[in-house]
This record gives structure tokens, sequence and C-alpha cells, in this order.
């Protein structure tokens, strides 16, 4: 009972705490017949979707009230063709450091890792990378994203970090550019954050590293909410950071005519008691998880999943985030008259386009305009660090039955 009471307080905080940042918070409040005299848990609220965020959040200034220390983040674009600004408040700054250097602090500890190497291209994990690490006592070094794939290899050659601290895509960039055995470099664990990394994937890394399942950790973030989860090898399941509340819904709550997901599978719902500038309750994020359920961890319970196995919705990952509206604004400047799927297979991108014209040089501008429609993404590409994206004319059958139709496939 006294549990329940300290939850409920809790939830009221934040739901004052939103409201205070995003007054606009009410309006969905009250769509949703939802008070916060009333709430008593999560599931009464409302979900923080898509079409919410762009609505209220995704603005082209800040869409709260001006304020000083406050650090902004540019991601992929929203159907309005804008690219997305993700807030943090100094103070959301400081937690998500001292979350994220803890979380790393458990991982690394039993290794005796002194030193690494960041090499995250871009975005909000690679400029804290070296806060994170110095708090925990780790000498790292970085590299920037815009130096061509040699230079990355030849900092593995002359720093021979014990950590490599990277993104799945990078990471099999490195592994496929590398003239000499990967092993060669001394690297003792590897601490991964980005892409889906699938366990197939990891094992292959592992041995062409030579080094044990255990040393390489899988860690699951987004820019919007921060650290959220990691891959407890001990439990041989993904445990959620300090802060996070996770819940699961069905597919169905968000689209009226999708395909139902695996009984096992549900589209992964947070909360974020340690977020400020960001409404990060009931947070939708499009991925869907494999056996959400909590387990006992010395002694608690602990919610857990078993994998992250593909996204729903626009947007995808590729470096850098990407949205099919990214990049449907691209082909249709091309092409009047065309049909668009997205085809992500391991780390690599292929966008497959029907259409009437299938002159070559088209399909070559899409694919060079493609490039810096992120020009984070579009760096990577030309310095080696990134499969470049594919554009294929092909023939896209659809069944007539079905009123909406899947644009994005994973294998």
């Amino acid at each position: 009972m006294e549990g329940d009471r300290v939850r409920e307080d809790r939830l009221t905080r934040k739901i004052r705490q939103v409201l205070d940042v995003f007054p606009w918070y009410a309006r969905m409040l009250a769509a949703e017949g939802a008070d916060i005299r009333t709430a008593q848990s999560l599931q009464l609220l409302p979900l923080m979707t898509s079409e919410m965020l762009e609505r209220y959040y995704y603005q082209s200034g800040p869409p709260f009230e001006p304020r000083d220390n406050m650090t902004c983040y540019r991601t992929s674009g929203t159907s309005s063709r804008r690219r997305k600004t993700i807030y943090y408040s100094a103070e959301d700054e400081r937690r998500y450091i001292r979350i994220k250097s803890g979380l790393f602090n458990r991982i690394i500890a039993p290794f005796g890792i002194t030193t690494a190497l960041s090499d995250m291209g871009t975005g909000h994990a690679a400029s804290t990378a070296p806060e994170t690490f110095d708090r925990i006592g780790i000498k790292v070094d970085t590299i920037a994203f815009q130096q061509p794939i040699e230079e990355h290899l030849e900092r593995l050659r002359t720093l021979r970090p014990q950590l490599l601290y990277t993104m799945p895509s990078i990471l099999d960039r490195i592994l496929a550019a590398s003239a000499e055995d990967p092993s060669s470099y001394g690297i003792r664990q590897v601490v991964l954050v980005g892409e889906i990394a699938s366990p197939a994937w990891l094992r292959s890394v592992a041995e062409r590293l030579w080094l044990a399942p255990e040393s390489i950790t899988d860690t699951y973030g987004s820019i919007e909410i921060g650290t959220i989860a990691y891959y407890s090898h001990e439990h041989g399941r993904y445990l959620f950071a300090e802060g996070i509340e996770a819940e699961g819904i069905p597919a169905q709550a968000l689209y009226d005519d999708i395909e139902p997901l695996p009984e096992n599978e549900s589209v992964l719902v947070l909360t974020s008691w340690a977020r400020d500038l960001f409404p990060a309750i009931r947070y939708v994020t499009y991925d869907i998880v494999r056996d959400l359920r909590p387990i006992v961890v010395k002694g608690q319970s602990r919610m857990s999943f078993q994998a992250i196995v593909r996204r729903i919705g626009t947007e995808l990952k590729h470096g850098e985030k990407i949205s099919v509206y990214d990049i449907e604004d691209v082909v249709y400047r091309h092409l009047k008259e065309a049909t668009v799927r997205v085809h992500v297979q391991s780390n690599a991108l292929t966008v497959h386009i029907d259409s009437k014209d299938k002159t070559p040089e088209i399909y070559e501008r899409i694919e060079l305009e493609l490039q810096d429609r992120i020009p984070e993404i579009g760096i990577m590409i030309r310095g080696g660090l990134l499969h470049a994206i594919r554009v294929v004319p092909s023939e896209i059958s659809y069944d007539a039955r079905v009123l909406k139709h899947k644009r994005i496939f994973y294998d």
C-alpha cells in the first residue's frame, strides 16, 4: 500500500513537471479524459506518439518558455520536412551523465579497463562520451565522424585502446576495411549503441576480434530519452537503466489497420523520471521488443526484455536517424509518380522505387541527394564509415485488400 502511494506521488510530480514545462499537455490529458487528480497509473494517461510530438514539440523554436543553459540536438525529419530538435536542460545533461557513467562502470569494471576510444559518429552519445568515461576514471580518446575510415583504423593501430565504444554500423565498416586481422588492435571490450545488434551478428564480431561473447555489450538509448537499457550477460536479457519505467502496448493501439504482433512482442513505451525538456511520459519508441517482463535481480523486481526485434513507424537508423519522410522528399523531387519501399538488412539500407521512369541518371541523383539529406550521414558515407544508401528501380506489388502498407522492411 505504501509503495503504491509513493508511486502515485511520483507520477503526480511527473505530470505536474510536464505540465509546467509543456502547458499543451493539459489538452492531451483532457482529450483522453485524464486528470492529474485522478490519474493513479501511467496506463490512464495519453500516449506520447510521433503525431503528438510533431503537433506540439517539434517546432521551429523551443516548445517552452526560453531558458538558459540549454543544449539542442538535431535528428531526422518530420512529415513537415523539418529536422527534429531535441532539448536538454543542464539538469537533464547532469542526470544523463550520472546514469550512463554508473551503467558503464557496472559493465566495464570487471574487465579492468583503463583506456578507451569513442568512435561514435555524431549526436548526443558522441558529445557526452568524454565526460562519461572521465567520470569513471577511464582515459578516453575520440575520433571525429568527419575523418575517413583510414584514419579510424590508424587510431586503433596507434592507440590500441582496451575498449572500443562505437555503433554497429561503424564497427561493420571497421571490420570490413581492416587489411590486417582486427584482433591485432588489442581491443579487450566493445560497448555498442545505435542500430539493432542481432545475436548472430554479435557472435560474428566476437569471433573476428577474438573476444568472448561476454566482452561485447549492447546498450540501448535514444536522443529523446537518453540511456534506456543494456544487455546483461548474467541474465541473458536487456535490463532498463535507472529512472526508466517501461510498458508494452499492442501495435493496434497506434494503428487500426496494422497486422497484430506475435503474442510475446509489443511496442515499447517509456516514461523517464530523469528528463525535463522532453515530455517523456508514455513516450512511444516504435521499437518492437520481445518478452517484456519483470525478473528478479539481486532480490529486486526489474523490468527486462529479450531483444529488440524491429521498428514500426517512419524512422530508421543508419548511423544517424533518417525517416521515410526524408527519403520520400528526395524521391518525389525527381519522380512525380513513384512507390517507395525501404529495405534494411544488417547495417545496409536500400531504397526500392517503383516508377515508370527508369532513367539511370535520375536514380543516381536521388542516391547522391539522399546521402546529404542528413548531412552527418553523407559525411560518414563519403568517409567510408557507413555503407552507401543504395537506390534501385524495382517492381513493388501490394495486397490490394490492405488499405495501409508498410514502407520499411527489415531482414
